[in-house]
């Protein structure tokens, strides 16, 4: 928050209390404060002062409701896989990690919904959920827990069918800076009734309250699924591919993009022998004739722009293995250059603009010198550059901050957004003006000081007062 100051006193004061209330569930050891203050990112390590464990909602009423008591920050934390600062006690605080409230609640199957707590983790969500025949879709690739997924507003690879957070989000518990318990909404599909608070709490970051319970909307399993992989000459022939799947309405379950420095990358990370030039991995769900249809006109569209051949196929341990390796992008990345750090930074832009924007964005990474593979959930407009970098290295920091400056302004100008799914968080505030406009983040910032007035939930996120 802008002239907000570190209270040392304050803080002192909340953390005595929280002990004194909680006892050996308040750590405040180094290791594990700065495992809470720190993520997959560049930003420094900015470890809060204490962090309370929780293991139910009345648990983090009680927890907010002494921090506010003494004006003491407060940070959310689920499973630390946020990417752009989210995590930092930039104030210094108290962390509240809600991991261990990882319970299933309801499972509706009925309805295609299911209630669960903020802690639970979206593979072992699915894993409960498997003999329903239903499962939770939006794969953001680390395994996160569903608080943080909807406090991020992830999307991941199966955004392009089965859209992001903010779609299957139904309804949430939300605590708010006061202790009060928010619910946003009903578990019926729709509503027309006030607010739409549900959206608002999704993807603010932690920093208007702490998510106690998420109702969420289920799929069902596919019946079939087949996926493969298919070679372009460039990434602007890969890009015009997508661009013309999704224009034809080809229902594609996954549509990935990854260039030739990440084809090498996952190449010899993952034991893969794909080629190695830019490529697309796809994957199809619907009935065994739906898939095949899909499958063969994606080859059709692909060989009219150069691309092919187009291999696909419907054992599920050779799809497993794919996909195994494009969320090991990140680790792959890295390998590549030991000793040098990386991150990964995202842009979405309209659809029609994917492939003018890839293509800027290529030649921009060429002319600057930087190792920088680009992979991404092009069917919705969504890439990611993971940068690398010698962190000893000033001059090539410099370098990689000027190159995510440069992306980002290349998204907005083709009417795009500074990110598609990584956040805001500390990392990308400086740029919410440009996309949004003064006006707009005024009316953020009054969102911010009805809900939380003494500005102590997530501070010098997303928004200042």
């Amino acid at each position: 928050m802008s002239g907000r100051v570190r209270d040392e006193a304050a803080i002192s004061a909340a953390v005595t209390a929280l002990q004194a209330r909680f006892g050996e569930r308040v750590s405040t050891s180094a290791s594990m404060r700065e495992q809470h203050g720190h993520t997959l990112t560049w930003i420094p390590n900015q470890p809060p002062d204490a962090v309370v464990f929780a293991r139910s909602e009345a648990e983090v009423v009680e927890i907010v409701r002494i921090c506010a008591a003494h004006r003491c920050p407060i940070v959310p934390f689920g499973a630390g896989t946020s990417l752009e600062g989210h995590l930092n006690a930039a104030y210094g605080g108290v962390s509240v990690d809600v991991s261990a409230m990882d319970r299933i609640v309801a499972v509706h199957p009925e309805d295609l919904d299911v209630v669960v707590e903020p802690g639970i983790r979206r593979k072992a969500l699915n894993e409960q959920l498997r003999d329903t025949g239903l499962f939770f879709p939006i794969d953001p690739g680390a395994d996160a827990t569903l608080g943080g997924m909807a406090a991020t507003r992830a999307s991941g690879t199966n955004a392009v069918r089965y859209g992001t957070m903010k779609d299957t989000v139904i309804a949430m518990r939300v605590v708010t800076a006061s202790g009060e318990v928010v619910v946003t909404s009903r578990r019926a599909k729709k509503s027309a009734t006030g607010y739409d608070l549900t959206r608002l709490f999704v993807g603010s970051e932690g920093t208007l309250g702490i998510i106690t319970e998420l109702t969420l909307r289920l799929s069902g399993i596919p019946e079939a699924i087949s996926g493969g992989i298919c070679p372009f000459p460039n990434v602007a022939a890969a890009a015009d591919a997508v661009i013309a799947t999704i224009q034809s309405g080809i229902p594609v379950a996954r549509i990935e993009i990854l260039d030739e420095a990440q084809v090498k990358a996952c190449n010899a990370y993952s034991k893969l022998s794909l080629p190695e030039t830019p490529l697309l991995l796809l994957e199809f769900h619907g009935t065994e004739a739906g898939v095949a249809e899909q499958s063969t006109r994606f080859g059709e569209i692909a060989a009219d722009l150069g691309g092919g051949p187009f291999t696909w196929a419907t054992v599920a341990e050779e799809r497993t293995k794919l996909w195994t390796a494009r969320h090991d992008a990140y680790w792959a990345g890295m390998a590549m250059r030991p000793g040098c750090q990386t991150f990964s930074t995202d842009v979405c832009v309209p659809i029609s603009r994917l492939a003018e924007c890839i293509a800027e964005t290529k030649r921009d990474i060429e002319a600057s010198g930087l190792f920088a593979p680009i992979v991404g959930h092009v069917g919705d407009g969504n890439f990611h550059v993971l940068p690398l970098f010698d962190p000893n290295d000033a001059a090539e920091i410099d370098k990689v901050k000027a190159f995510v400056g440069r992306l980002v302004e290349r998204a907005l100008a083709m009417e795009g957004t500074a990110s598609g799914e990584h956040g805001v968080g500390t990392g990308k505030m400086k740029y919410l003006e440009a996309e949004h406009g003064r006006p707009a983040l005024d009316a953020m910032s009054a969102i911010k000081q009805a809900l939380d007035p003494q500005g102590i939930m997530n501070p010098g996120k997303i928004v200042t007062i």
